[in-house]
């Protein structure tokens, strides 16, 4: 299968990989795939399409939403929402699917278009592949008069949106000061109006989108800005989101971080104090700290551990019917209020703990110690065979043998759920991971590339007579597969 979709949704450059004309064949092969409930009953479909306020976003939404009405579908646009917004109007609507557009907390030139299923569910990787094959050889849906979606403004979706968080609430925040960091992103609206209505005293920092500023020095991963405004204003906690909202990191009164691991601690022993913690059992990925789990031994919470990513941890909960989950980078799943991480409900949760306990947020988060994590990556082996080796089996036995309950060796395949995208920790650039005729490359992007800054376009030769031949131009059928020749040598399938 084309590897179009990676680890959450299609995402590049926009106007470069992201286009237009990919964002109506997206919605196009969508369409009959996850509205096929509704075409088989005789219906139109309905779809709900949100936005973070990048300004690709406008024309890629505008793309989409001619894409899904085109195919009959009709279309809720409602406006500018985080991802975990789309998602619960997706269930409370009683729609057949979403579509979010964002490329979270990638920087403002990329964009994204991610999927959702009916309830407001991630993609499986068979939907995926359906998608795929209805974009490389299916002729899309084509409706006549009446039949062709329209498309209608969801003008309540975010009051909707803040009603069910402040639902989700055990404890209101009343007495406590948060600042909010919004990371110039999608929740720059909503969060500060739930927080508010919950009962806090809100300092808002990161809250201007103009479409070029997402991410930029603001948001979970830049937290020096939230660090110094909790402690300039002495409040009781900070919450930092990325550009879409859904991951939720905090910093305690003393502007101290707490990382992803440490809410789920928080709040693993918050929910099972309420006797909601389903199994006592708390959901994490193999590269959760190692001292969250020496943690929930303690406070008698037992772990379920997935492969890196939150549809895995998603995945794993669905399993077990599991209440909580998560990441380590802040991607929290509560999942009796929602079906994707949630940074405002996180950030909602975390402080109504510290309004209920009446405890600081660090002495909460201390209820476990964060180790030290130390990642190596080991080249000119075949990590395919890591699991199997005996040697490096047995070497690890040893290791962990003497590590006891102190430490633990994780050994993990690069080829095992490689992601197709690898962001930097400063957000600003990525490693996409592409495939040739077989041949894997890497392409390395950053927004402050030299070579970025000083492109000024290009050059092309003069118009020579000599060049120009004579022709007849003749239309293939839509879906032909044409093997081209790049310079390279190497010969790519070509649609």
């Amino acid at each position: 299968m084309s590897r179009l979709f990676g680890t959450d949704g299609v995402r590049g450059l926009a106007n470069e990989t992201l286009t237009v004309e990919l964002s109506v064949q997206l919605a196009q092969a969508a369409s009959p795939v996850l509205g096929a409930e509704a075409f088989d009953a005789g219906r139109r479909p309905v779809a709900v399409v949100a936005r973070d306020p990048r300004i690709s976003g406008e024309f890629i939404a505008a793309a989409v939403q001619a894409g899904l009405a085109s195919s009959g579908v009709d279309v809720w646009d409602a406006g500018v929402l985080p991802t975990p917004a789309a998602a619960y109007l997706v269930g409370d609507l009683d729609a057949d699917f979403g579509v979010m557009i964002s490329a979270s907390h990638n920087p403002a030139p990329d964009n994204g278009i991610k999927f959702l299923a009916r309830g407001g569910e991630k993609l499986t990787d068979a939907q995926e592949d359906e998608i795929i094959r209805h974009l490389e050889g299916v002729t899309p849906r084509r409706p006549q008069g009446a039949d062709v979606g329209r498309v209608r403004v969801f003008a309540d979706a975010e009051d909707r949106y803040v009603l069910h968080l402040l639902q989700t609430l055990p404890h209101r925040l009343d007495g406590l000061k948060v600042v909010l960091d919004c990371a110039h992103g999608a929740a720059a609206g909503c969060s500060p109006e739930a927080f508010r209505a919950a009962g806090a005293e809100v300092v808002v920092i990161g809250a201007s989108p103009d479409g070029l500023n997402i991410n930029d020095g603001y948001g979970s991963t830049h937290l020096e800005k939230l660090q110094a405004a909790v402690r300039e204003h002495g409040a009781d906690l900070g919450i930092a989101h990325d550009g879409d909202a859904d991951r939720c990191l905090a910093v305690d009164e003393r502007g101290e971080v707490v990382d992803g691991d440490q809410i789920m601690g928080v709040m693993a022993v918050a929910l099972k104090d309420r006797g909601v913690l389903r199994d006592d059992t708390l959901v994490v990925t193999v590269m959760s700290n190692l001292g969250l789990k020496l943690a929930m031994g303690r406070e008698g919470v037992q772990l379920v551990e997935t492969q890196v990513g939150d549809r895995y941890v998603l995945a794993g909960m669905k399993l077990g019917d599991y209440s909580l989950g998560g990441e380590q980078s802040g991607h929290v799943i509560f999942s009796d209020h929602a079906t994707t991480g949630d940074g405002v409900l996180t950030g909602l949760q975390l402080a109504s703990r510290v309004a209920e306990t009446g405890t600081p947020l660090s002495e909460l988060a201390a209820v476990m110690d964060r180790l030290p994590q130390v990642l190596v990556n080991v080249r000119g082996v075949d990590k395919s065979r890591a699991a199997e080796d005996e040697a490096v089996q047995a070497a690890v036995a040893e290791a962990e043998a003497r590590l006891g309950e102190t430490g633990r060796v994780l050994l993990r395949s690069d080829r095992e759920g490689a992601p197709d995208w690898l962001e930097f920790d400063d957000g600003r650039g990525a490693l996409s991971i592409i495939e040739r005729s077989g041949i894997a490359f890497v392409r390395v992007r950053h927004a402050d590339a030299e070579a970025r800054r000083r492109f000024g376009g290009l050059e092309y030769w003069p118009i020579d007579r000599n060049w120009q031949i004579e022709a007849t131009f003749t239309p293939a059928a839509p879906g032909t597969r044409v093997d081209i020749a790049n310079i390279l040598g190497l010969v790519e399938p070509t649609v």
